[in-house]
């Protein structure tokens, strides 16, 4: 009997953890309507792809008995082309590393599981007023909705990727891309997938594929574990080092103000987290704080001259440059590029200060170094500095 009782608590605990779960992740689904970024980044940290898919396929259901569309078919059509097609413009756009093979890897499971969510919430609403409005406004209302998931699908891919605004806004733009291709390869796809729910089919494809199948979710499981190991280690008040790899996350997530609350707890912690001060003033300076990314870089300044490979000293020259202190912003960045004389982003920012002192020579001089330090750099590194190539160009075009 009292094996029994024990194991009817078990159930009974099983069966609130369940109810956790779901009601958890049914929160993360209707935050995607109020706040998207910040449901989009606690979808990588809690959400699930089990839970994000079948979501999509219930309100999917909607399309089968109004459309005559089966209700696997927009899951399908996410998971096979879209989120693929939109894994390949961020790579392309954004300049990703890691090969496209290691993106996919790596962020296919998250993509798809944001996307997914994205899906269900955009085509929610259109779900619940099908039984009640006339077809002809329901098709308005669908395609409303669908307009209203590339605005998701914006916040996804800003926090998915850590791309900014405009980057995140040019592969939502390009996305019907992949959509154009799923409607070609629809017919033959139709009749592949027949052959494919064949059971003897299925069994020696999970047989032998179901590793590499397995592999797709990894990702997202690893930052997961990653992200409540971090949440551990943060419980203790004396690890500054954990607020600050919190901080990070956050920061490559483009949630600032949860980032700068990391970073201050990191420096609470430790005054001398000299990384977290680096960071801060950082964002300060992006923010158009610049009195605050000059406290917090003076303090680097103090504690390492030559923090970062010494880019504490381009971010104060960037600092004076946005100030119009050109002279300030020369000086520091001259000694930057004493100890780095083949970066172009701090070339083009001396050029710049340069331009505004009026030494129009020098300053064609140092765009000069810029485009010929874009043209030798590696070819892994050309991408990721091709723009300081770009805006040197024009800057030379107009002192001409």
């Amino acid at each position: 009997m009292a094996r029994r009782r024990g194991f009817g608590k078990r159930v009974v605990i099983l069966r609130f953890s369940a109810k956790g779960a779901f009601d958890a992740r049914m929160r993360l689904l209707f935050r995607m309507y109020g706040a998207p970024a910040a449901a989009a980044s606690d979808i990588l940290d809690r959400g699930g792809l089990l839970f994000a898919s079948l979501a999509a396929l219930a309100v999917a259901l909607f399309y089968r008995s109004a459309l005559g569309v089966g209700f696997y078919v927009p899951l399908l059509v996410l998971a096979i082309f879209y989120v693929p097609g939109v894994l390949l413009l961020a790579a392309l756009i954004a300049h990703l590393s890691g090969g496209v093979g290691g993106i996919f890897r790596r962020d296919y499971s998250a993509l798809l599981t944001c996307t997914a969510m994205a899906w269900a919430a955009a085509n929610l609403p259109v779900a619940l007023a099908g039984w009640m409005l006339p077809i002809r406004l329901v098709l308005l209302l669908a395609l409303a909705a669908q307009l209203y998931f590339l605005v998701l699908m914006f916040f996804v891919v800003r926090t998915v990727f850590g791309t900014e605004n405009a980057t995140a806004a040019a592969i939502v733009c390009l996305s019907w891309i992949p959509l154009l291709v799923a409607v070609f390869l629809w017919a033959p796809l139709r009749l592949v997938l027949g052959w494919l729910a064949s059971p003897f089919f299925l069994f020696f494809a999970y047989y032998y594929l179901g590793g590499e199948i397995g592999n797709l979710g990894a990702g997202l499981r690893r930052g997961q574990n990653f992200r409540r190991m971090l949440n551990l280690t943060a419980l203790n008040p004396h690890d500054g080092d954990a607020q600050y790899q919190l901080g990070l996350i956050y920061q490559q997530r483009r949630q600032s103000s949860e980032a700068i609350e990391r970073f201050k707890k990191a420096v609470a912690i430790d005054p001398g987290e000299t990384d977290a001060h680096f960071q801060l003033g950082r964002i300060a300076r992006e923010q158009g704080r610049l009195k605050d990314a000059l406290e917090h870089f003076q303090v680097v300044m103090d504690q390492d001259d030559k923090h970062s490979q010494s880019e504490i000293l381009r971010e104060l020259g960037a600092v004076y440059l946005t100030a119009r202190q050109y002279e300030d912003a020369r000086q520091f960045l001259k000694e930057y590029l004493e100890r780095r004389p083949y970066d172009p982003e701090g070339l083009y920012y001396f050029g710049e200060a340069l331009d505004n002192l009026g030494k129009a020579a020098e300053a064609r001089e140092a765009y000069a170094r810029v485009m010929d330090a874009v043209a030798t750099a590696p070819r892994y590194r050309r991408r990721f500095i091709a723009k300081w190539a770009r805006l040197a160009q024009g800057r030379m075009r107009k002192l001409r």
